[in-house]
């Protein structure tokens, strides 16, 4: 049975994942559908459609190439035109020039969920971003909150993959390459172009959106780590095939440059009954995060906490870091173990799925959101820094926290709504007020 009540026949239905990151699958919901020795055949079995999903230039270098090859009831060519959208007002997308950059620092209180029923789609609100969809650079970032699961549609983003990060109420997905759930500490990766519907198990949900324009995101390079830490391929789960064989009208919402479009068709989209290749999408639980920190002295950069990146054409300068703060011991001796007060080239924007940032003992609340671009001073807060520089250096468990940042090579830019909401603290300047002046002794 679905989620909508209907029973659909077992080969339809899985909770099976395969595990891996950037692996090539190879599944099916019914047995013989998938080709064997080609991708392509004359006549596929049981008369399905082949057909190519590219994420990728089909020239792009072996180990940049994403592709599956998707074999469904209909091709997906099969639509009328689509027209604007008119819902999820407040979704944007780069160049971000709404309003003038500010190099101050920014913090937001959590969104509100809404009073009349909103899904996952119109529930998008942009926040901020850099580059240019239309350029493939830079990144959208959005946070959601929904009350409704989506109903006779699905929602596809032509202009990037999205990186969903879960803060309250878990998401069901199904998707064009099978379905998944994912609970707040978990995240989830849609490539782009993949259409899915996201239904509230749970009832209402929140969270945030990385909408990646440029490179996919990839693990990052562990350098003299090693051969393991950080995340680990294994624990990145795809879905098994799925399908719907829905013969009813669906709408299909797909955002497009600064906009949404809209068509219907007259049967459910998700209809891939198997695929094989290496885009697909992936969840994983940010708990089973390897973390790297020192057993001497200084606390680490932060590039130690990095998920996931998304590369640009300068080695070492990310489009896009996703980068995590999970519960962990701290050893370090005669160190000042919070974050320390720096001003960095890399923009930042953070957010706060549950608990409290060990650099922020108020303000930052779970839903919550902040921005300190570039060059701008940043760090702990009074009240964080003087319990640090006092507190006794023994081993010490930082718990009851997850926050994570989307960190980024080019400044990041605030919508209108970002920069005009009364979510906006006012005060945030306030939490580095009182410092006293520091000198030698006369």
């Amino acid at each position: 049975m679905d989620d909508t009540g209907r029973d659909w026949p077992a080969s339809q239905v899985t909770e099976a994942y395969a595990s891996g990151f950037g692996n090539s699958f190879a599944t099916e919901a019914a047995p013989g559908a998938l080709p064997q020795g080609r991708n392509s055949p004359q006549r596929p079995a049981f008369g399905l459609y082949a057909e190519q999903l590219s994420g990728s230039a089909f020239t792009a270098p072996r180990a940049e190439n994403r592709r599956s090859w998707l074999y469904r009831l209909r091709p997906s060519a099969g639509h009328r035109p689509y027209a604007p959208y008119a819902g999820a007002a407040l979704l944007r997308s780069g160049p971000f020039d709404e309003v003038p950059p500010s190099p101050n620092r920014l913090r937001w209180d959590p969104l509100a969920m809404p009073d009349a029923p909103v899904d996952f789609v119109d529930g998008l609100v942009t926040f901020a971003g850099n580059g240019d969809a239309a350029m493939g650079a830079g990144i959208g970032v959005h946070i959601y909150a929904a009350n409704a699961s989506m109903r006779g549609r699905v929602f596809y983003d032509a202009d990037g993959e999205l990186l969903i990060v879960p803060q309250q109420g878990a998401l069901h997905f199904a998707t064009e390459l099978g379905r998944l759930r994912a609970s707040p500490g978990e995240i989830v990766i849609i490539p782009r172009g993949v259409r899915f519907r996201v239904e509230l198990p749970d009832g209402p949900a929140r969270g945030y959106v990385c909408e990646n324009y440029g490179q996919a995101f990839r693990l990052p390079e562990l350098g003299p780590i090693g051969s393991n830490g950080l995340a680990n391929a294994r624990d990145f789960l795809t879905p098994v095939a799925w399908y719907e064989d829905r013969d009813e009208p669906t709408q299909v919402v797909q955002k497009f440059q600064d906009g949404l479009w809209a068509t219907t068709l007259d049967h459910s989209p998700l209809d891939v009954v198997a695929w094989h290749g290496n885009l697909a999408p992936c969840k994983y639980d940010l708990a089973r995060f390897n973390t790297i920190g020192t057993v001497s002295y200084d606390h680490p950069d932060p590039s130690i906490f990095t998920v996931l990146t998304s590369p640009s054409e300068v080695p070492g300068t990310a489009n896009c870091d996703f980068v995590v703060f999970p519960p962990r011991w701290m050893v370090a001796e005669d160190t000042f173990r919070p974050p320390w007060f720096h001003r960095n080239v890399m923009s930042e924007f953070m957010g706060l799925i549950h608990g409290v940032y060990d650099a922020k003992a108020g303000g930052f609340a779970p839903g919550g959101a902040s921005l300190h671009n570039c060059m701008s001073g940043h760090g702990p807060d009074k009240a964080s820094y003087e319990q640090a520089i006092s507190a006794r250096l023994e081993p010490h468990r930082i718990d009851n926290t997850l926050a994570f940042m989307f960190e980024s090579r080019w400044v990041i830019r605030p919508t209108r709504f970002a920069a005009e909401t009364p979510l906006l603290q006012g005060d945030y300047d306030d939490c580095w007020a009182g410092f006293t002046k520091a000198g030698p002794p006369l």
